[in-house]
């Protein structure tokens, strides 16, 4: 169909007008296509920030957004791990992770692909990030996405990207691909730091159609 455009001069700005016609994003403007919040869990000292709830077919595609987690250890890595309906966090997984990082006295800059962040159809946590500092000004903000956890015919791919400082007061940007290798649905999320707790911090949890 042909745009027909209005010229400013021909029109009577202090009218009123009205408009007729169908509009074909009505759905997404109804909230059909948005987001939905679904669940936030707050950190205080905890060892596991766990979602295991509404975690189902209801959407295809659930995100995580991690907001300002700071751990109580010093350069520890923030981990995610999944489970597959049994009660344990530790679904089989395979992931690839690289990193860029720039210390903030500018003294060293690179970019690298992490084997040590890797997993090979292991239950292990994944990293999210690595060696997250803990003074009082550092901390890790990111996000995750994963698709079709209720899927049962096949894997469950899962994509992250986060930003954090150091121990070593570097900016590290990080990210995290893979999938858990089962066919079982994917019904809980598990947050944690390699050692020691999560002493603040929140992450909420979206669905998106």
């Amino acid at each position: 169909m042909a745009l027909s455009k209005i010229q400013p001069a021909s029109m009577d700005l202090t009218a009123n007008y009205a408009f007729t016609g169908t509009n074909s994003i009505s759905s997404a403007s109804s909230g059909a296509y948005e987001e939905k919040k679904l669940a936030t869990l707050t950190a205080s000292s905890s060892s596991t920030l766990s979602f295991t709830s509404s975690i189902d077919n209801t959407y295809n595609i659930y995100k995580f957004r991690f907001i300002n987690i700071h751990g109580s250890e010093d350069r520890k890595n923030f981990l995610i791990n999944f489970r597959d309906g049994s009660s344990n966090f530790d679904a089989t997984k395979t992931t690839s992770f690289f990193q860029a990082s720039h210390k903030e006295d500018d003294s060293e800059a690179q970019m690298s692909y992490n084997t040590s962040g890797d997993l090979a159809q292991s239950t292990s946590a994944a990293n999210l990030d690595r060696f997250v500092g803990n003074d009082a000004d550092q901390h890790i903000c990111g996000e995750l996405f994963l698709f079709d956890p209720s899927s049962t015919t096949f894997v469950k791919h899962f994509i992250a990207r986060s930003i954090t400082i150091e121990g070593n007061n570097a900016a590290q940007d990080a990210f995290l691909a893979g999938y858990c290798n089962v066919t079982a649905a994917i019904d809980g999320v598990q947050f944690s730091m390699s050692s020691g707790n999560i002493d603040s911090g929140t992450i909420e949890m979206y669905g998106i159609n």
